[in-house]
């Protein structure tokens, strides 16, 4: 019963409908996507091969065209409403004058290039504290349209390989585990990335507010996560050699 009652009663929110764009200040500390993406890495999550270059480095950089920039700052989490991401871009003429955009637009940044990943079914994971039931994880379909559809499902930190394994079954995402129309996703995988997410919130409780990945492109063997946020608690900084 107690999944039951947790998946169904109301929460607080998803992380990309609740996060402010201002964190900083009294309440909230918001990392930058490029330290979100080092803290999974450290710990054998899957995320896009970035770079923040200088201006200077652009041309040296070894990334596969096309590329994704992006702005890369505490300040701007929702990237895309303020015109700080640009996708698709073609070759090293282009990237140079995107990241002039985004350096104009936002000169207190840094700019994230990544190489764009194929597409495929997209996940959303997420941390919360919920008002009612403390530190909870969350799991389900991702992409632009995670708001709109809702379907996602919860479980109170921290979670087994079984709370894991369930939550996979819980939503739409389901469909990819199993097949659906020439598309295979690698339940495995995300089942072990739902256990890293659930220890990773364990070692920082008390620090960690919120975190949200998404979209997550499932594969038919691993995954990526293709974007990253993180709120700590005020006072806390990133943490250090976890």
């Amino acid at each position: 019963m107690r999944h039951a009652a947790i998946t169904k009663c109301g929460f607080t929110g998803i992380p990309s409908g609740t996060m402010s764009d201002e964190p900083s200040g009294a309440a909230h500390t918001a990392l930058t996507e490029a330290q979100v993406k080092s803290l999974l890495r450290e710990r054998g999550v899957t995320t896009t091969d970035f770079r923040l270059p200088s201006r200077d480095q652009l041309a040296e950089m070894d990334l596969k065209y096309p590329v994704a920039v992006k702005v890369c700052s505490p300040k701007v989490l929702h990237k895309t409403e303020v015109g700080g991401v640009f996708l698709d871009v073609p070759d090293a003429a282009a990237l140079e004058e995107r990241y002039d955009q985004i350096m104009e637009r936002f000169p207190d940044a840094q700019v994230l290039v990544e190489s764009m990943e194929p597409r495929g079914p997209e996940a959303i994971l997420g941390v919360i504290q919920d008002h009612d039931f403390g530190p909870s994880i969350m799991f389900g379909m991702g992409g632009v349209m995670t708001e709109l559809y809702k379907d996602v499902t919860f479980r109170t930190l921290p979670i087994t390989r079984y709370d894991a394994q369930e939550m996979t079954e819980e939503t739409k995402v389901d469909e990819f585990f199993k097949g659906f129309r020439g598309m295979h996703a690698d339940r495995e995988s995300i089942v072990r990335l739902l256990l890293a997410v659930s220890t990773m919130a364990v070692e920082m409780s008390g620090r960690l507010s919120q975190l949200d990945l998404n979209p997550i492109i499932l594969r038919e063997n691993g995954y990526v996560v293709v974007d990253a946020k993180m709120v700590l608690r005020n006072g806390n900084r990133i943490p250090s050699g976890e």
